[in-house]
Parts: structure tokens; sequence; C-alpha cells
């Protein structure tokens, strides 16, 4: 039997996504931080660097850097290697942006901290239009 935690947040880009998770607890800079052709972070320092986020959910605490976010998340949707969807903690103007040019769901503003609950590997829905998030634990799969 596989349980489901369920996540309540608020939309910032509407739509339907589902997939594996790719989390982490450092804040992603959008230009110099990814390389949009593969959708790999590229960060020196960065705690996933050299892993691609393309068609995973991205959890992340936010946005670092400068403006740079939209144009590079917005290559990203048009070389198919955006990520399916995010969840992210601090709304800032620089990833409201990129998340629209994105195009993928995105969400914020939880009832829990989605790094808390969420895993790398766990399977999660995103619906934002109705601001709800699934996780399904990668071991109750």
């Amino acid at each position: 039997m596989t349980s489901t935690t369920v996540l309540r947040g608020r939309k910032v880009v509407g739509g339907v996504a589902e997939g594996e998770a790719l989390v982490t607890r450092d804040r992603v800079s959008g230009w110099g931080g990814i390389d949009p052709r593969t959708g790999t972070i590229i960060e020196t320092r960065h705690e996933l660097r050299g892993v691609s986020f393309a068609g995973k959910v991205l959890v992340f605490p936010g946005a670092k850097g400068s403006s740079g976010w939209s144009n590079q998340f917005h290559l990203t949707r048009l070389l198919g290697t955006a990520p399916a969807a995010m969840l992210f903690n601090d709304m800032t103007t620089k990833i409201a942006l990129g998340a629209v040019v994105t195009r993928a769901p995105a969400m914020t503003d939880f009832d829990q901290d989605p790094l808390g609950l969420i895993e790398t590997g766990d399977w999660v829905k995103v619906d934002a239009d109705r601001g709800v998030v699934e996780i399904t634990k990668r071991g109750n799969r």
C-alpha cells in the first residue's frame, strides 16, 4: 500500500505536472548557475553541480543572483530541458518571472516546508490550479 502526503500552497504558474523530485537546500542561480542546453546546474559550489533538473520537479528555497533567471529558464523551455514543475519557498520577482517564462506549474507559500517533506527521488504530482502537491515517497511506489 502506498502512502501519499499532501502539501497545500499558492499557485505562481498554473497547470498540472508530475515527476521525480530533485531537491536542493541551495538557492539556484539562473545566470551562470545553469546550462540551459541540458538543464544542468553548473554553479561551482552548488550541492547539485552536474545534475540535470530536466523533466523533474525542482524543489528548492528560491532564486539567487541577477535578473538572468528569466532568460536562462526561458531557454530551458525552448530547448526542452525545463523542470516539469517548480516548488520553492521564497517568492521574488526574478523567480516569478522565471517561472512564468518556463511555463511549468510553480507553487510557493506552503502549509508545510517542502524541503522537510520531499526528498530527491520521491514522486511528486503538482496541481498548481488546485494548490495541491501529492508526494509519494520513493520506497512506496
